[in-house]
């Protein structure tokens, strides 16, 4: 019982610790992971795949990551890249901060939510929160300028 309590208490304390600043977040940051590529990796369709056709998906995981950086912008904007049809579309968005880093992207298409699991000086993490679908987290490196 006081083990459970304690552990409580240094969560607890964990979650007020870890409160991310909006500044803690301005800058541009290059994904450089996703847990959807696992899945596609370990799938049957890429494990029976022949060469060639692995060769194109591994090519779509690379384009996809070369191609998608989110750049924090005071005022609470959010500049990004979005592949639609296997073309690169600019796009802003305004984004909200709130208690539990929780990330609030409002766009055309409507409002996006992600976590904020990791962020240090190099490197930002996200889980997307979706009622569709666990997408798995995204992790982002800083550019340096």
């Amino acid at each position: 019982m006081k083990f459970a309590l304690s552990l409580s208490v240094i969560l607890a304390s964990f979650v007020i610790w870890f409160q991310v600043q909006y500044k803690d977040l301005l800058g541009s940051w290059q994904l450089v992971h996703f847990d959807g590529m696992e899945k596609i990796v370990y799938s049957p369709q890429y494990q029976n795949a022949t060469p060639a056709q692995r060769a194109s998906m591994d090519a779509r995981i690379k384009f996809r990551l070369e191609n998608t950086v989110y750049e924090f912008q005071e005022g609470e904007t959010l500049k990004y890249i979005e592949l639609q049809d296997q073309t690169i579309v600019r796009k802003e968005a305004k984004v909200e901060l709130s208690e539990g880093n929780l990330l609030l992207i409002h766009d055309e298409k409507g409002d996006r939510l992600a976590q904020i699991v990791e962020l240090s000086s190099d490197k930002l993490v996200l889980q997307p929160i979706s009622k569709n679908a666990n997408t798995g987290k995204l992790i982002f490196e800083r550019i340096k300028k």
